[in-house]
This record gives structure tokens, C-alpha cells and sequence, in this order.
């Protein structure tokens, strides 16, 4: 039988608040949206929904689960089980061809858990995850994850596992937590003991009390009851042990403070680091409890050393600041000393914390608190101290920070020879910043930068440099008649001589 010729279809339309239809205009006819897609109608829905099916395999799982819903978590779960079994029994090695599909799949099993298993049982949607996490290692050793992409998988899943706990009540959440801990002690380190520091804050209030306790008889567990055998296999096991030990009292310490409880955070503290607990933390949690006088005692106490990797990159680019521990203990002594109402000590420290670290943060406090028409001298005495620091990086980014342009721009023009191309991020600001009112110490600045990645030869930084040419081309007509030696002509005939051959930098300039 001939098949009628269809309809043409209508256009889609939408209705004002009045209620007459109204068409789409524009773009938005093609915009997938509900409406846009209800005219379409169901058959050719369900053809767009087949013909992907049979050209995506992980939509056509995700279509697949949300049919098996229409039967009940049972049949959901089943598909689930099966795609987890088979996750656990692979063996082959995951290249990067195939990587980017395979991440796609696991996601997929993921959305079916959530979406389709999640709303109708949500512990046996609990259950999948914990089961899918339980893997991530045997899929993560055998996969070439360079971008990290699959690690977010299984990150995406803990997340959800954590909300959907939250979701539960205080029984069956406290049950949940109290099934994590043989994962938790095995592993500290692995998914589940993120999963369990997440899960904490979120947890109800009557779940605390058997977790802390079951946290408490693991961490006994791991106590070390001998002196370990000599060798390294006796004291490579010994570590292990104390630092999964160490990462049970971590949480313990999490529930310490969901509950407010500062002696039981210290406690665990000095459980933790007999020698050296953390002064800080226990002072900042003092504070927050009004207990100012013992937080003032402990934010006094030396500070213990940590081991904070540090490259020459960091160094000379400016991102490493090694007076960071001290700058936050002096904050923090800042906060208690106010709250005992001993406003004159928090400002002679707010001072000398400015003098010794040149902190922005501890001058602005130290001004605002002073009386009126006090602040513009006090200001003049703070930025004169600056410009006399031995370091001229130092002082020049706290002047363009602050911001002083001026005195940033006489520091710059006081010094030309004492710039170093290696604080490239430092004098690449200052100079954008000096740029507009102050072009010479721009240009200084600029001309520093492009011999420093000419003459190392720097070629990841050509695009850089030929920004930076180009940004002098810009200043020179804004300099007076011999501000400069050599001239802006001079010098870039002078690189041209000195650089010609590096064809990567020059191409740049013509295009």
C-alpha cells in the first residue's frame, strides 16, 4: 500500500503570556530545546534516537538503562553488574587510541547509576559505586590516562556517592559510612578515603558518634605495639602502617570539628605529631571557639618545619613566597590579639609584618585603624621604606601592586641595569601597568625582557617578545628627544644585527 506523502511539519511555536502562539525566530528554530524538539514529533524522535543508538555504543547503554527503569531497579541494577563484572575481569591494556571511547563508556556506567538506579534504590545505587570505586586502580594501571580524563570519572562517581549518602537517613547513612571503613584502612590513600573526609561534613549528626568510634578501633589496629624488624622490608611496613594510622585520625579529627569539640582535635593532633603539632590549627580553632588566651599561647609556640618542594623556575618567576608560614601565623596572631582587645599590640604587628615582609595586606589594616590624616604619613613612611629595600623586585612589585606608578616607575628608571629577565611574570606587569603614564620605564622594562629571550635563545617565548617589540613601537613616539640610549631605531637595528637569524622571532613581526 503507497504511503500518503506527510505533512509538512509546522513551525515551531511558543506561547506569549496571553496565551496566542507565537512562532520561533531566528537561530532559536534549530536550538534543541522542549519545545523545539516536540514539534518534531515522536516518530522522528525515536528515528534521531535509533540511528544514534547504532552509531554511539555509550548512548545506546544509556538508552538501554532507562527502558530497563520502566521495569524497576531490579532489572537496571542487572545491566549495571553485568558492565562492572566485565570491568573487573579485563586484563588488556588500554592505549590512547582507545582511550578517549573507553573514558567515555565508564562515564556512561556511571550516568546509569545516577540517573536510572539512583531514583528508584538509592543504597543499591550506593552499593554500584562503592563497587565501581573498588576497581579504579585495576582500570587505572592498565589505562594510558595522560590527559587525566578517567580520573575525573572516578571522581565524579565519589562525588555522587557522597550525595546521594547525604540523601539518606541518619541509619542508613551511618551504616554507609561504618561499610567504608574496611576500604578506608586498607587504603587510606586510594578513592574511599577521599570519599570519607568528603562525606564527614555531610553526614547526619547521629551518624558521628559509630564512625569515630569505628575509625578509632582501626586506628588502634594500626598502633604500632614493636619496634620494627631491622631491614628495609620491616621498616617500609612499619611506615605504611603509621601512615594509614595517621590518615584514620585525619578523619577522626574532621569529626572532631564537626562536632566543636577542640580538646578532641588536639588531642588527635598530638596522637598525630607527638613532637611537633600543628600550632596553628589548634590556635585558629581556639579562636573560633572564644578561647583566645590558650589560642594566643599556641599561635606563640615555634612553628614546626614542612617540607615544601621548590623548583628554580618558582623561584625566579616569583612563585614561591618563603615567608608564607610566617605571613599567616602573623595574620592569625593579628585576629587573637584584637579579639583579647589589645588593639595597639595588633598594630605594632601589623607594622613590622609589613616591614619584614612587605605584606600589602597587614599596611592596609595597620592605615585603616589609624586616626585621620595619621594614614598619609604613615603611607609616605611605608612606601619610602620600600623603595629602600636591597631587593628592587621585591620593592617594584609591591609599588605596582599597591599601586604607586610613580615611585614604581622611578625605582625602574633608578636601577636599569639591575632588572633580571628571569622575573619575566614581575617585570612583564610592572611594565604593562607603567605603560600608559610612565613610557620610559615601560620601554626599560620591555628592552630588559626581549634581550633576556633573545639571548637565551628562549624560543617558547618568541610570541612573547615580538608582543613586546611591538609594545615599543607603541611607546617610542611618547618618549622626549634622547630619553633613551640607544633610540628606539638604534635598537632595533641592534637586535636585527645581533638576531637576525632567529627566523621563529622575526617571522612573527610579519604577520
Amino acid at each position: 500500500m503507497a504511503r500518503k506523502p506527510a505533512a509538512s511539519a509546522p513551525s515551531p511555536r511558543r506561547t506569549t503570556s496571553s496565551g496566542a502562539a507565537k512562532p520561533l525566530k531566528g537561530a532559536r528554530r534549530t536550538t534543541p530545546s522542549p519545545e523545539t524538539l516536540a514539534a518534531l514529533g515522536p516518530d522522528r524522535l525515536i528515528g534521531l534516537i535509533l540511528g544514534e543508538t547504532a552509531r554511539n555504543p555509550a548512548f545506546r547503554k544509556l538508552v538501554s538503562a532507562a527502558l530497563a527503569a520502566l521495569q524497576g531497579p531490579d532489572a537496571v541494577a542487572a545491566i549495571v553488574d553485568r558492565r562492572l563484572a566485565a570491568l573487573e575481569g579485563a586484563r588488556g591494556y588500554i592505549d590512547w587510541q582507545k582511550r578517549r571511547a573507553f573514558t567515555t563508556d565508564l562515564d556512561a556506567t556511571v550516568t546509569v547509576i545516577l540517573s536510572e538506579l539512583g531514583p528508584l534504590d538509592p543504597p543499591a545505587a550506593l552499593d554500584r559505586l562503592l563497587r565501581f570505586l573498588d576497581g579504579a586502580d585495576a582500570v587505572l594501571n592498565r589505562v594510558d590516562d595522560g590527559t587525566g580524563a578517567m580520573q575525573g570519572v572516578y571522581e565524579r562517581a565519589s562525588d555522587a556517592a557522597v550525595e546521594i549518602a547525604a540523601g539518606l537517613d541518619a541509619v542508613q547513612a551511618g551504616r554507609f559510612a561504618l561499610a567504608l571503613l574496611p576500604r578506608v584502612a586498607a587504603d587510606p590513600y586510594g578513592p574511599f578515603g577521599r570519599l570519607i573526609r568528603d562525606l564527614v561534613p555531610r553526614l547526619p549528626a547521629e551518624a558521628l558518634a559509630p564512625l569515630d568510634a569505628g575509625l578509632a578501633e582501626a586506628a588502634e589496629a594500626l598502633a604500632p605495639t614493636e619496634a620494627p624488624r631491622a631491614g628495609k622490608g620491616g621498616e617500609a611496613v612499619a611506615f605504611r602502617r603509621d601512615l594509614h594510622r595517621v590518615h584514620l585520625l585525619r578523619v577522626r579529627q574532621d569529626i572532631a570539628d564537626r562536632r566543636g569539640d577542640v580538646d578532641g582535635y588536639v588531642a588527635l593532633e598530638r596522637a598525630i605529631m607527638p613532637e611537633r603539632p600543628d600550632p596553628l590549627e589548634i590556635a585558629r580553632r581556639l579562636l573560633d571557639a572564644d578561647r583566645v588566651g590558650e589560642a594566643l599561647d599556641w599561635v606563640r609556640r615555634p612553628q614546626p618545619s614542612r617540607l615544601r618542594v621548590v623548583t628554580r623556575e618558582m623561584l625566579t618567576a616569583g612563585d614561591f613566597d618563603a615567608a608564607a608560614p610566617e605571613r599567616e601565623r602573623l595574620h592569625l596572631e593579628i585576629r587573637i590579639l584584637d579579639a583579647l582587645g589589645r588593639g595597639a599590640d595588633a598594630q605594632a604587628l601589623r607594622w613590622t609584618g609589613f616591614e619584614a615582609m612587605r605584606d600589602a595586606g597587614m599596611l592596609r589594616d595597620h592605615l585603616a585603624k589609624l586616626p585621620d590624616f595619621e594614614d598619609e604619613e604613615a603611607l609616605e613612611r611605608a612606601l619610602d621604606h620600600v623603595g629602600r629595600d636591597a631587593d628592587p623586585h621585591r620593592a617594584l612589585a609591591f609599588l605596582v601592586d599597591w599601586p604607586s606608578l610613580d615611585r614604581a616607575a622611578r625605582l625602574v628608571c633608578d636601577h636599569r641595569d639591575a632588572w633580571r629577565g628571569e622575573h619575566y611574570r614581575l617585570l612583564g606587569r610592572a611594565a604593562e601597568a607603567l605603560g600608559e603614564d610612565h613610557p620610559l620605564a615601560a620601554t626599560l622594562l620591555y628592552r630588559r625582557l626581549i634581550d633576556d629571550i633573545l639571548g637565551q635563545g628562549r624560543s617558547t617565548a618568541y610570541p612573547h617578545a615580538a608582543r613586546y617589540l611591538l609594545e615599543l613601537d607603541g611607546l617610542a613616539g611618547r618618549l622626549g628627544p634622547a630619553a633613551l640610549d640607544p633610540d628606539p631605531n638604534s635598537y632595533r637595528a641592534a637586535l636585527r644585527r645581533a638576531h637576525g637569524r632567529k627566523h621563529g622571532f622575526w617571522s612573527l613581526l610579519k604577520a
